[in-house]
């Protein structure tokens, strides 16, 4: 199984796997944390301090500065955790990396694990894979 780091970091965390992809924007109030698109799956669900299991980010180029607002305000996920690459996803994290010192890990694994990933368990990311503790 094999785990790529795209933002390397350290965290830990509930599992949050939605069962499809979060356009932050439009989808997550960066003031609560809560996914707020209406056809969603996981409508309501609160992403803040979890670590939030998805597919990929749906677009759009907005959802960066979303991310990267929730991250400032202590309501986004610990870590994020990826099947497929994503840019969008990715620049958020990296801007409030670089903005306010604040790091959400994002990472890739491959199907196989991500497969295994459920909402509920508790879970490390590092920079060398994602753990089950």
């Amino acid at each position: 199984m094999s785990t790529r780091s795209l933002l390397p970091g350290v965290a830990s965390g509930l599992a949050l796997v939605l069962d499809e992809p979060l356009s932050m924007w439009g989808g997550l109030d960066p003031g609560t944390g809560a996914i707020i698109d209406a056809r969603h799956p996981q409508l309501s669900e609160v992403v803040t301090g979890r670590v939030l299991v998805m597919p990929g980010g749906r677009g759009s180029s907005s959802s960066s500065s979303v991310l990267a607002e929730a991250i400032r305000l202590g309501t986004s996920p610990a870590a994020i955790v990826l099947s497929i690459p994503d840019d969008i996803v990715l620049v958020g994290a990296i801007v409030a990396e670089e903005l306010y010192g604040i790091t959400c890990p994002v990472v890739v694994v491959d199907r196989a694990l991500f497969d295994r990933l459920k909402t509920g368990m508790e879970l490390e990311v590092t920079e060398t894979g994602v753990f089950g503790i």
